[in-house]
């Protein structure tokens, strides 16, 4: 895959219908005063855009169990995206970076488990997340 341009530099793909993975996305915008990160639903046609590029495998429009952050250059999944995330916000948001020294398995095991439960625990919407027009700018559109 070719490099993006710098606006899709920090991009985060999430479940566009799941509440949990929304309230997270609002929960993004509201500490990235710098307006870093930009968005995009793993089941829109801008994020599997960005997923074909991926050489990993866990990876794919098709599996929309996991938040993947595609930055620099790379895609990363799971606590390792929710960390990455957490380093780029502001204060105090980036010591949670310092939870990294747990073991991957053990912090994404973790994550499965919030995963699998999301939608149960958390409620699901028919439709993907709607930008308000504040924060349009800031999701990658179709096309």
């Amino acid at each position: 895959m070719t490099r993006k341009t710098g606006q899709e530099q920090n991009v985060v793909l999430f479940d566009g219908v799941c509440h949990l993975c929304q309230g997270a996305v609002k929960f993004i915008i509201k500490r990235d005063p710098g307006r870093r990160f930009r968005f995009a639903s793993l089941q829109s046609e801008a994020g599997k855009r960005i997923l074909q590029g991926s050489p990993r495998q866990d990876i794919s429009s098709e599996r929309i169990d996991t938040i993947v952050l595609y930055q620099n250059g790379a895609y990363y999944t799971r606590s390792s995206a929710a960390l990455r995330i957490a380093k780029g916000l502001r204060f105090p948001w980036p010591l949670a970076y310092g939870f990294i020294i747990v073991p991957r398995f053990i912090r994404d095991a973790v994550y499965r488990v919030v995963a699998a439960n999301r939608y149960r625990w958390f409620g699901k919407d028919e439709t993907c997340l709607v930008p308000t027009k504040d924060n349009k700018e800031r999701f990658l559109q179709d096309g």
